[in-house]
């Protein structure tokens, strides 16, 4: 990590040679087979297999799970030989050899399952964010994602030998997460000019969709065919082979990457001189308690969070019990979703730095505008799920509408750091996944608990909950949210 001492140094060396680069430099704005770029593509990875990890439980479990037996031990497993008595969606399995073990876990224990992996996780945003904001992202990251792929590996053992092994497992594997999406926002204080940082934030989020796509769409398939195991298997292979990416392909800082050209360097650094990005060993924590944008950042981003890990957990069930679709089935119908939400999220982040860049709209009113799309259009569709539910393809049709919408929020509020306190990206970026990693502790929990009490009227309680809660979080950021660099964010 560079000091501001060598930043300055940096800039006064460009502005001396100026006459001579700035062509030059300017040939970068727009160029895409850039370092930057590439950057952001790694990134895109990452995401991929740590979301992948993340949901793969998800798809995973409805195969874990016997419905046919009362539950009685949580850790009591069964052979999974196909019975007449199953139910609907276990009818494919016949055709499959069993190759898995099943587990009696009823729904409060698979709701505690699926909600573990955000127990503690809300302990390591903020000194992940310090850490990676003073001494860079590339070994906090790279740390994180090694780990996180390392424990999926052992699941299928954590799970075999008992629950509370298995809560331990993802507990810990949600802390080594929270290391690589909170961690890679400091990336960008050095790396993403102003006028591209919500195409080049979109792209590495983008994986974030990808990922849970593949996940959802092998999952159901490969549950079938070789068993459960191998989800974990697999994606936690992946993970492995993206940090041997990710070691010696990204640093910290343009001025000390090898291969980064002297004129893509140039153009970053000044696209930056006007910023003050360098870190700092201080916090000003009472500015920070007292700064309503901040405030509405976090609000949002707990309301939000809220939403996504109800909908991006529960959806493989809802699909199969409400729906009526087998486990294969199910699995492809949750990922279909999430292929317009990969496209709009690189789409959005294209066409907000488009508006900015050809001064169409103002920084705050694209990133206002671009939550609110984000949020009311999904939490309608979301809402309406209960009520045409007897029809199969308008529910799909809704749950595939609801992520490429909700995509357009990566280029609203979730940017919305960088512009108030790059200086702090990092530290904010892990106080606002403390809030998110709060609400995905409690809404996997809160909807098992609602499903359990009643099947048909707890979904409806669920989505009614959910769009409530990110409608809520929506008012709060329209009214405080800013886009100017903060006072107690500049130096």
């Amino acid at each position: 990590m560079s000091t501001a001492a060598e930043v300055r140094a940096t800039e006064g060396d460009i502005s001396n040679d100026s006459n001579l680069h700035t062509s030059q430099a300017e040939g970068f704005r727009k160029g895409v087979c850039s370092v930057r770029h590439g950057l952001s593509v790694i990134l895109l990875l990452c995401n991929f297999a740590i979301y992948t990890q993340q949901m793969n439980m998800s798809i995973a479990i409805p195969a874990m799970v016997n419905h046919t037996i009362p539950p009685s031990h949580p850790s009591a497993s069964t052979e999974r030989p196909p019975t007449d008595s199953q139910d609907y969606w276990n009818e494919t399995l016949k055709e499959f050899k069993a190759v898995a073990p099943v587990y009696d876990w009823n729904p409060e224990i698979q709701g505690i399952v699926l909600s573990s992996l955000n127990y503690a996780s809300f302990l390591a945003p903020l000194p992940t964010g310090y850490v990676a904001g003073i001494f860079g992202a590339k070994r906090v990251v790279g740390a994180g994602l090694f780990i996180s792929s390392v424990l999926t590996l052992f699941i299928p053992l954590a799970a075999d030998t008992g629950v509370t092994l298995l809560i331990v497992i993802r507990v810990a594997q949600g802390i080594a997460q929270v290391m690589v999406t909170t961690g890679q926002y400091s990336i960008w204080v050095k790396w993403a000019p102003p006028m591209e940082r919500s195409q080049l934030v979109s792209i590495a989020t983008s994986g974030i969709m990808l990922g849970s796509f593949i996940v959802f769409a092998v999952g159901g398939l490969l549950c079938q065919t070789i068993g459960w195991p191998y989800i974990f298997y697999i994606f936690g292979g992946i993970g492995c082979v993206c940090c041997l990416l990710w070691f010696p392909l990204v640093y910290d800082d343009p001025m000390n990457h090898p291969f980064i050209s002297t004129g893509e360097k140039e153009y970053i650094m000044c696209a930056l001189a006007q910023k003050d990005c360098s870190p700092s060993w201080s916090l000003p924590i009472k500015a920070m308690i007292k700064s309503l944008p901040l405030w509405a950042i976090l609000v949002y981003s707990f309301c939000q969070y809220w939403t996504f890990y109800v909908v991006t957990v529960y959806r493989p069930t809802y699909i199969n019990s409400v729906l009526q679709a087998n486990l294969r089935d199910s699995g492809i119908l949750s990922a279909l979703p999430l292929i317009p939400g990969f496209i709009c999220t690189i789409l959005g982040g294209l066409l907000a730095d488009y508006l900015l860049s050809r001064k169409i709209l103002k920084l705050i009113t694209v990133r206002k505008l671009f939550t609110a799309v984000g949020v009311l259009l999904p939490s309608l569709l979301n809402m309406s799920l209960y009520w045409v539910r007897s029809s199969t393809s308008t529910s799909v049709a809704f749950l595939m509408l609801s992520p490429a919408i909700t995509g357009f929020c990566f280029s609203g509020a979730f940017v919305n750091i960088l512009d108030i306190a790059p200086r702090y990206t990092s530290f904010l970026r892990g106080l606002s996944q403390v809030f998110a990693h709060t609400a995905g502790a409690i809404s996997p929990t809160t909807t098992g608990f609602f499903i359990s009490q009643d099947s048909e009227l707890g979904w409806r309680n669920v989505f009614l909950l959910s769009a409530a809660i990110n409608i809520l979080g929506l008012i709060v950021y329209l009214i405080f949210s800013q886009a100017d660099v903060q006072d107690w964010a500049k130096e």
